[in-house]
């Protein structure tokens, strides 16, 4: 129902497709507004349990549309309103954090600046030959630390080299993004939406419940006051998991060497 964001849903999963590709899906205020009120719609949805975010035509997201930027109407807009307007690209990435169904990046082609910003909020990245990323932020008069990329960044691949790609503004092409753990595969073009419903098949082997609370889990450990703090929590998950509905079925369908069968929820 959005212009310039594309859904499909196949069962479970949704396929979130960015669709500006004259202008390599870079962020004009109309993408931003529809991909903020999707991700952050999707902490109240129980029919979705994977999220594939990916982008139309060659490009995965080129940033900020700056052209839309520069046509902008003349005249200073005040702190406070600049603000706003910066919080509202921004709460995508925390949206993305936020909503408990794991998303998976599809990266073929450019995702600089936002679009690197949105890759890196994802749970899963798969990425093509073509990849470049980077944090095009501070090759246009800007801080490179932007949307949660300073974050991010350090936390994947270490404070060294998110400071050389972060005060550079150099690209990560998928080569040196696979060697530093920033993607999980590197696959042909035509091989990306395949592998990505592998991802996802493996996924919906778990519980609905048991899926929630490991991306939650995932999420606060990072940022824990030690292992006896991360441990609390997952003994918390363990036993939420292990009184819900589903986990017998989880149970008897790996005995069985099936697919399990949950109980679809709506809404």
């Amino acid at each position: 129902m959005y212009e310039h964001l594309d859904l499909r849903q196949d069962g479970d999963v949704v396929w979130a497709t960015m669709n500006r590709p004259e202008r390599l899906n870079a962020l004009n205020r109309k993408l931003v507004e529809e991909l903020r009120d999707f991700f952050v719609g999707l902490y109240w949805r129980r029919d979705v349990r994977v999220v594939m975010l990916c982008g139309a035509g060659g490009a995965f997201c080129a940033g900020l549309d700056l052209k839309e930027r520069n046509t902008a109407a003349p005249g200073g807009r005040s702190v406070g309103a600049s603000l706003t307007g910066q919080r509202q690209i921004s709460e995508i990435v925390i949206a993305m954090r936020r909503c408990p169904q794991p998303i998976i990046a599809c990266v073929d082609g450019a995702a600089s600046g936002g679009g690197f910003a949105l890759a890196l909020a994802s749970d899963v990245r798969i990425a093509t030959p073509k990849t470049r990323m980077n944090a095009a932020f501070i090759r246009i008069g800007l801080s490179a630390c932007d949307i949660g990329v300073s974050y991010f960044l350090p936390r994947m691949v270490g404070s060294s080299v998110a400071a050389e790609y972060m005060l550079t503004g150099r690209f990560i092409d998928a080569e040196r993004a696979y060697q530093l753990g920033l993607v999980s595969r590197v696959v042909a073009p035509e091989a990306m939406q395949a592998e990505a419903q592998s991802f996802a098949a493996d996924m919906l082997h778990a519980t609905p419940l048991g899926l929630r609370l490991t991306k939650e889990a995932l999420n606060h450990a990072i940022d824990a006051q030690g292992l006896e703090a991360t441990i609390a929590m997952e003994d918390r998950n363990q036993i939420l998991a292990s009184l819900d509905g589903d986990f017998g079925e989880g149970v008897a369908a790996f005995l069985e060497k099936r697919p399990p069968r949950y109980e679809r929820r709506e809404g």
